[in-house]
């Protein structure tokens, strides 16, 4: 190869590099529809700073969001913690354009909608309701309006935990790397449901309420992560402050590992919440709450196991959900109770983060999401 196409390649790449755009994704707790309740930044790589791009207010409390594979729409679930309501509603994000705009919504047929899962063939959106223990499956029209409901099925169950585990409360609907799969983490049961999952069908979520995981008891299930390479998942005790590693194959589960995402010393106070797998799958990371306000940090060993690497403050309170970015170059936390969300750089070679950004004046941000256009 001549110097010259080494450099036209070169130039190529820092040009398609360059072009790119980051944008970043904050669901929030607005608790009322004339205040915004959705934002959209865009993100500097090299400072780190967030600029706002858009903002959505008319919805009560997005409380949890999911983007498209496309980057084009946006899917939340919607008045969170309003008694005898919950739905999910739909917008249409452009970038060009800068712009959000509200395509629909419908009932989520369960109160206090808490988590929303999209299949990789774009056509089928999934709500959990954890007051009511109730999971919620929606066709998804071309347009990226959400059609009318196709079934909803309830779960019940419950554990030792006399005020938090007195019913079944779904957490988190997580889906198999190939979609064959739904995994429900229910908190109330300490339960892992899995449901196969066929597109074929008019309802296509079939629960056989004899295929679960029995966690540990106290356990508390929250939510779930799978590793890259689809033969581990990694599920968050928000009671126990734990983290469990499961070997899940066709029909097989096997418990590998009990971690704890805390230092030993801490012995009550957990409220641990959200768990994400590095792109490259070397890292894992879970954020807790209550008396840490921190992102706990494991390497991931060949056989699915981990090892615990340090924690990183989360620079604010209640770190609810955050996000890495498709590139693993950046970590993303929202922080409720502070207001704020920070940005972390992510040393790729040892898992560690380093702070470089933050967006203040956010009202009670509750989830975080990071999309590249």
């Amino acid at each position: 190869m001549n110097k010259i196409n080494l450099l036209l390649i070169i130039l190529f790449i820092q040009a398609n590099i360059y072009s790119q755009h980051i944008c970043v994704f904050v669901g929030s707790y607005n608790w009322d529809k004339t205040a915004e309740g959705i934002y959209v930044y865009e993100l500097d790589t090299v400072t780190g700073n967030l600029t706002k791009l858009t903002s959505y207010a008319g919805v009560a409390n997005p409380s949890f969001l999911t983007i498209s594979k496309d980057g084009k729409f946006v899917y939340a679930c919607t008045e969170t913690k309003t008694p005898k309501a919950g739905s999910v509603s739909s917008f249409e994000f452009n970038y060009q354009q800068k712009s959000l705009t509200f395509l629909n919504n419908q009932p989520s047929h369960g109160e206090n909608p808490v988590y929303i899962a999209l299949h990789q063939n774009g056509k089928w959106l999934v709500d959990g309701n954890y007051t009511e223990a109730s999971v919620s499956v929606y066709p998804l029209l071309p347009d990226g309006r959400i059609d009318s409901i196709a079934q909803s099925i309830v779960f019940s169950g419950k554990s030792i935990h006399k005020t938090r585990q007195d019913a079944s409360h779904i957490h988190s609907t997580v889906f198999s790397p190939d979609c064959s799969s739904l995994f429900l983490a229910d908190l109330g049961s300490d339960k892992i449901w899995r449901c196969k999952y066929t597109t074929e069908d008019k309802s296509p979520l079939h629960a056989d309420y004899t295929q679960f995981i029995n966690t540990v008891p106290g356990s508390g299930p929250r939510h779930m992560t799978f590793h890259p390479g689809g033969q581990f998942l990694y599920c968050i005790g928000e009671l126990s402050g734990t983290i469990d590693v499961y070997l899940i194959e066709r029909f097989y589960t096997k418990v590998i590992q009990r971690v704890n995402t805390h230092p030993d010393e801490l012995t009550e106070g957990f409220e641990s919440s959200d768990i994400h797998v590095s792109p490259d799958g070397k890292f894992l990371y879970a954020s807790n709450r209550g008396k840490e306000n921190n992102i706990a940090i494991f390497s991931i060993e060949s056989n699915g196991s981990l090892k615990t690497i340090g924690y990183q403050s989360t620079l604010g309170e209640h770190p609810r959900i955050f996000a890495i970015d498709p590139s693993g170059n950046f970590l993303i936390v929202s922080n409720v109770h502070t207001g704020n969300i920070v940005v972390f750089r992510r040393n790729k070679t040892t898992g560690l983060l380093t702070n470089i950004g933050e967006e203040k004046g956010i009202k009670n941000p509750s989830c975080v999401r990071i999309v590249v256009y």
